[in-house]
């Protein structure tokens, strides 16, 4: 959608939306997700942050032109409200823009200073900063807030509910079916193979062995709590855990199975399953019906009551003051900016090399997992572009990132300041963050936790 931006006052200019308005008068339809905050979204951050604007007039003079065109890239990369305004269409704002936007103004970064000696009417007002404060409160207790403590109830995270809406028969076959091999083509792996409860719901290895001892590219991301993500995998390709379940089984890498009737082949020999199977599916052996009694299984690998989610609801003495202070500097490093809501993550798709050359720097050899959601959507934004992933359990899910090239949570925690953020952290406030992250694992039957990062 294009919208025209209008020159106030030359260098100076305040960004103006053009565009159609409702009847009433009131703002542009698309803009009602920031209806508290409309005015000062569409002055004073549009321009930067939405897809499909024209630049301003003064942006060809050499010299303004690189600085408006670099702040143009910078700013779709760091956070594109085109997204939530007009993709998102029907849902509330997203809980990344949320607590991108506090961040922002929490810590006045937001216009960066060259910016702002070319458009100086685009820094915010205080009441500016109040208001959209408020909104993001606001919007959070209308959206998200669940049964944290109403001190706790305007964190960026929330707390895993103690239980979430199964159908536990469906469940029951969806367990069997996610420890059967026979879904792999020549019976030797089943999902459980890949997705250890007692590892996070990984398997501890760098890249996981599929059939043929056969080895993909990419980390294997956990299988518990991943009814919370946005989508499923590290590009997205899956909209929800049933069409996830569906991916590993057709994968020639990693269970190799050519179609779902070579499985329903497999599976329907087993006179004592396929009667359980119909007594939930009454139409009988079907890909949808695997695949959809896997994710209901899913579903129940929820890790709630961690220190920490006791810590939201009101338990002042479930974390210490060491692991107190890690959270604060989680969210003053912007680590909380992305990883947001019930799973810590999984509710946006980030840049890897958003501040940093990542993949030059780490050297090596090149993945084809490396070009992140671009595998998926083959659109050059998102080239290097995943997945956030959760960070519940975290400290039972080595190793990390996409590669799987980090072994320790304080790494990871280096890296991405440097890559994700832009910030150096010091080694005192890894040590205080990597604590605080360790208070994030939660309870389940089968998540022994034993096996943790340093």
């Amino acid at each position: 959608m294009k919208r025209s931006c209008v020159a106030l006052a030359a260098l100076g200019m305040v960004v103006m939306l053009g565009g159609p308005v409702q009847a009433s008068g009131g703002m542009p339809p698309a803009m009602e997700k920031f209806a508290k905050v409309s005015k000062t979204v569409q002055d004073k951050c549009m321009a930067c942050h939405t897809q499909g604007y024209d630049l301003p007039f003064y942006s060809k003079v050499p010299g303004i032109r690189e600085i408006i065109e670099k702040d143009y890239r910078d700013g779709l990369r760091a956070m594109d409200l085109n997204t939530e305004m007009l993709q998102a269409k029907g849902k509330p704002i997203g809980e990344t823009v949320l607590a991108k936007m506090e961040w922002v103004v929490l810590n006045d970064s937001m216009p960066p200073a060259k910016f702002a000696l070319v458009h100086w009417g685009s820094r915010l007002s205080d009441q500016e900063k109040k208001d959209i404060l408020e909104w993001v409160k606001s919007s959070r207790k209308a959206h998200y807030a669940t049964d944290a403590a109403p001190k706790h109830a305007n964190e960026p995270i929330q707390p895993i509910p103690l239980s979430i809406k199964v159908d536990e028969a469906k469940a029951a076959v969806g367990d069997k079916l996610f420890n059967d091999k026979r879904l792999s083509t020549d019976s030797t792996l089943s999902c459980a193979g890949c997705h250890f409860y007692d590892r996070g719901g990984t398997d501890n290895q760098r890249f996981s062995e599929g059939i043929r001892k056969q080895f993909g590219d990419i980390n294997p991301p956990s299988t518990y709590n991943a009814v919370f993500n946005f989508a499923q995998f590290w590009d997205g390709r899956a909209a929800d855990l049933q069409e996830q379940a569906g991916g590993p089984p057709m994968n020639p890498i990693e269970m190799g199975s050519k179609n779902w009737e070579e499985i329903i082949g497999r599976l329907s020999k087993d006179e004592a399953l396929t009667a359980e199977f119909k007594a939930v599916y009454p139409d009988g052996w079907s890909g949808d019906n695997i695949t959809n009694a896997i994710a209901e299984y899913e579903k129940t690998l929820i890790t709630p009551n961690s220190r920490f989610d006791k810590w939201l609801r009101g338990d002042d003495k479930a974390i210490s003051d060491k692991e107190k202070q890690g959270y604060e500097r989680f969210k003053a490093y912007r680590c909380a900016s992305c990883h947001v809501g019930k799973s810590v993550g999984g509710q946006s798709y980030e840049y890897m090399d958003l501040k940093k050359d990542y993949f030059a720097d780490r050297g090596g050899e090149a993945l084809g997992s490396d070009k992140g959601r671009y595998n998926f959507t083959k659109k050059d934004v998102d080239m290097h572009r995943f997945k956030v992933p959760n960070l519940r359990n975290v400290e039972l899910t080595a190793p990390y990132l996409h590669d799987g090239t980090v072994d320790t949570l304080d790494e990871a925690v280096r890296i991405m300041g440097i890559y994700c953020a832009g910030l150096d952290v010091p080694q005192g406030d890894r040590d205080l963050i990597v604590a605080f992250m360790r208070s994030l694992t939660g309870e389940h039957p089968m998540l022994a936790g034993k096996a943790v990062a340093k």
